[in-house]
């Protein structure tokens, strides 16, 4: 099968890619390539050939002969979109359309859409994918919008899948020390202490960017019509974490104080239930937790002499990427890139 992947010079699509080689697939990327500055390691033994478009300006003549399209790329995360709500909407909504209205024109089935664990935003008890959606950010609700939007395109030659990813973590070349758990391993390796800003109690899924791979495999491999139109929540129940355990962790693998401040500002909060796809998307079952992923970033820091100019830098945080690159003036009011 020929899959079109977005955002392959991205945190999870630069590991998915070489797995889905492995699986037998032929590989086309797609990425507007903000982040090519982030180069943390050499971790990859393939990369495919990527096409350095905008998803914005993509054409039917881009999607000839692919068979699937797994779609990652857009403002990847809150702070992100919260930069400029306007044109958030531009690329993670409209963009996202456009791309799902050209694979159904030139009669692309299979539709990976990468949403979020976010959409649930601040939620009482544990919630699950019949559970209402309560976006607080424009990033949040523009993954609510794609999934209403595409799920009405669905029929008998189009099929979308949701894959609502918890917050992701662990080791990549394309590193983002912006989430999380990596935020602070890179924080207790630099630093030597973990101090948070907040008293660590609201609730937040994780999941390595690893399975996120395995789970969007798993939905490629899968009979259409268990996964046609489907949304599933991917993560494992057994890692619904609250922030100060996630902290505490990490400061048992990486050694150094950690202390917690008052209840911040992010009053974001849910806990996920992942019984659905355990139970139904076959073979699916997470093979990294919070323990096992702060290990390996501690090796890999190790190994790489992690340095603290590295992990601040504008390399691996998106927001300080694009801040960057549009105060430069390489990108528009648009975030177009503009020509030499």
């Amino acid at each position: 099968m020929k899959v079109l992947v977005t955002g392959t010079d991205g945190y999870l699509g630069c590991l998915l890619a070489p797995e889905l080689v492995r699986d037998g697939h032929e590989v086309l990327g797609i990425d507007t390539g903000y982040y090519k500055h982030g180069w943390l390691y050499n971790g990859l033994d393939s990369t495919p050939l990527t096409l350095a478009k905008d998803i914005r300006n993509l054409t039917v003549e881009d999607l000839k002969g692919v068979d699937a399209i797994v779609h990652m790329a857009e403002l990847s995360n809150d702070p992100l979109g919260q930069l400029s709500p306007t044109i958030t909407y531009e690329i993670n909504h409209q963009g996202s359309v456009h791309l799902a209205t050209l694979a159904k024109q030139v009669g692309i089935e299979r539709f990976v859409y990468m949403s979020s664990c976010s959409v649930y935003g601040v939620a009482g008890g544990e919630v699950d994918e019949s559970s209402p959606v309560n976006p607080q950010t424009a990033y949040a609700e523009c993954k609510t919008l794609v999934e209403r939007d595409l799920t009405r395109m669905a029929d008998d030659n189009f099929s979308p899948t949701f894959l609502r990813n918890a917050t992701a973590f662990g080791a990549s070349p394309r590193m983002r020390f912006d989430i999380v758990l990596n935020n602070l391993s890179g924080l207790a390796w630099t630093t030597g202490k973990i101090a948070m800003v907040s008293d660590g109690t609201p609730w937040r899924p994780l999941v390595h960017a690893l399975d996120i791979g395995q789970a969007i495999r798993r939905v490629l491999s899968a009979p259409r019509e268990l996964v046609h139109n489907e949304v599933f929540n991917v993560g494992s129940s057994e890692q619904n974490y609250r922030v100060r355990e996630i902290a505490e962790i990490v400061g048992d693998i990486f050694g150094g104080e950690v202390t917690f401040g008052d209840s911040g500002g992010d009053n974001r909060s849910y806990r996920v239930s992942f019984e659905k796809i355990n139970n139904k998307l076959p073979g699916f079952e997470c093979a990294w937790d919070a323990v096992s992923g702060a290990k390996q970033l501690h090796a890999v820091f190790s190994r790489i002499s992690l340095d603290e100019e590295t992990f601040t830098g504008r390399g691996h945080t998106r927001l300080k990427q694009l801040q960057y690159l549009i105060s430069s003036g390489q990108l528009d009011e648009k975030l177009f890139w503009r020509n030499p």
